[in-house]
């Protein structure tokens, strides 16, 4: 035990802190090859379990991926953006650009349709939306992939009365998306409001998102409000947390 009562760092810990800094210093860059567990048990004299424990750590960071049979790589990807009120002005969905685009800069996303279909919301949701006993949700759901990784889950759910026979009910909603074709409608976003909490993934997300074990995932729930007050869409999302940098920049007051 350290004379000053400080918790002595596990061993793995301490290795894991060493490559990191080699990877922030760009002894390692983008791509390359890290020690493998033979490699850190010679270096630093410990066991496999304790070797393999450090390379897991970058592994659950983000910061590097295993690929069978060659090793363990400094990973590629670069982060998101997610800038979070910027994102949402409507001069971006106004002007029929993506808003899912704004976040990733030079780069060409896709979006996997999953489907739209007409169901009964969560409880929760339905509240939020005020759906009377009896009334269903409209419900887009969509996979988000950038340089060929899915990103994100996100589920759309809005008041399947008021969206009926509008593109809001099929794949393709249009440019700008649904806020655009809400705006149409008379239903415009002018107020948003988003949760976030962090969580382990369930089994689904986790093979949806190809989430390296002990990757844990970042919820973000949206709620569109018109200039009267009315909740139009509720968007649940599922983040892959080692994708991601959440920003929010706002004026104080």
């Amino acid at each position: 035990m350290p004379s000053d009562g400080a918790v002595r760092q596990p061993k793995y810990q301490r290795i894991a802190a060493e490559l990191k800094a080699a990877i922030e210093s760009g002894a390692y860059g983008p791509g390359d090859r890290l020690p493998g567990e033979n490699d850190l048990m010679a270096t630093y004299e410990v066991a496999r379990m304790t070797a393999r424990q450090a390379l897991g750590v970058l592994q659950s960071e983000g910061l590097a991926e295993a690929r069978k049979g060659a090793g363990v790589f400094v990973r590629e990807f670069r982060l998101i953006r997610r800038r979070g009120v910027q994102r949402l002005a409507p001069g971006v969905w106004g002007d029929g650009r993506s808003i899912w685009a704004a976040d990733t800069e030079d780069r060409e996303p896709v979006v996997e349709f999953l489907g739209v279909t007409d169901e009964a919301a969560p409880d929760a949701v339905a509240v939020v939306l005020g759906l009377g006993a009896g009334a269903t949700a409209c419900v887009r759901r969509r996979r988000f992939l950038l340089d060929g990784k899915p990103v994100m889950l996100a589920s759309s759910y809005l008041d399947a009365a008021l969206v009926a026979g509008t593109p809001v009910a099929e794949p393709d909603s249009g440019p700008g998306g649904i806020y655009a074709r809400l705006a149409e409608l008379g239903h415009g976003p002018a107020r948003f409001r988003e949760e976030i909490r962090s969580r382990m993934p369930d089994p689904d997300e986790a093979a949806r998102l190809g989430l390296a074990a002990g990757t844990p995932v970042v919820l973000v729930c949206r709620t569109a409000y018109t200039a009267e007050g009315k909740a139009v869409e509720v968007n649940e999302m599922v983040l892959d947390s080692a994708a991601y940098v959440l920003e929010y920049e706002f004026d104080a007051r």
